[in-house]
């Protein structure tokens, strides 16, 4: 009876048919490190993983910078052909001194476009230039801003008329006059819409004009522009990134009337 007991073929998980499994059932086995071969420390693994890794971030970091400056240049090359604020103008300070366009450069120039009857936009948007500025001067690491207030109503906006007026402002808020020909000039440069109103019986009017602050970098190059639906703050925030470098698509608005 116990001759006729058979051996049973060993069962595996793939149900191999009777005899021996074939190799894809036999359990793997590890390459075994040879006794001789060196090990490297726990520390110098350590070492060698940081390494690679830093490598990878310096090499995606150098790549991130490269494109970064490419976009700056096809931004600025782009801002250059709309042609704002190319040209010299002629105008005259709240001193009587004569200025250009050659006097600011090597400074930004953050430039407001008004006049000093305007009944509430341009005090609002003066009071917001003034805020944005005082919020940069915080800063002591960024370079210098000059704010700038060109008038559009040279017949009213004399020297003295725009010193007592920007008395009320940033105490370095510089104010620009000259003849109708000199401003009409100055704001065409930057496509200003200027139109002087129909006159009252006392012979006031009121001038309609765009509504934009420019900002203009250290080679009289148009940078940036801010609507009045922009907040001290942004536009403070918005003037930090273009001045530290940072690429900062220009913010066109429409042109607003006040």
């Amino acid at each position: 009876m116990l001759r006729s007991l058979r051996p049973i073929p060993q069962l595996c998980p793939r149900l191999c048919p009777p005899g021996p499994c074939p190799a894809r059932c036999q359990p793997r086995r590890r390459l075994a490190v040879p006794p001789g071969a060196p090990r490297l420390p726990l520390w110098q693994r350590l070492c060698v993983a940081g390494a690679v890794a830093g490598a990878a971030a310096a090499g995606w970091l150098y790549v991130r910078h490269e494109k970064e400056r490419q976009q700056r240049s096809r931004r600025l090359q782009q801002l250059r052909r709309l042609a704002l604020g190319q040209g010299d103008f002629q105008l005259r300070d709240t001193a009587g001194a004569a200025r250009s366009k050659a006097d600011f450069l090597g400074r930004w120039v953050l430039l407001y476009f008004g006049f000093t009857h305007c009944p509430d936009v341009c005090p609002e948007e003066l009071e917001k230039l003034s805020r944005a500025v005082e919020l940069l001067e915080r800063d002591p690491a960024l370079p210098p801003l000059q704010p700038l207030f060109v008038t559009v109503d040279p017949e009213r906006d004399d020297a003295a008329a725009l010193e007592r007026y920007l008395r009320d402002f940033h105490p370095r808020l510089l104010g620009l006059t000259g003849t109708p020909e000199q401003v009409r000039a100055a704001a065409s440069a930057f496509r200003v819409y200027v139109s002087a109103g129909p006159r009252d019986a006392d012979g006031d009017y009121v001038v309609d004009h765009s509504v934009l602050t420019f900002l203009v970098d250290p080679d009289g190059v148009f940078r940036d522009c801010y609507g009045r639906s922009r907040t001290a703050e942004e536009v403070a925030r918005r003037l930090s990134h273009s001045r530290n470098g940072h690429l900062i698509a220009p913010s066109v608005p429409r042109n607003g009337l006040g």
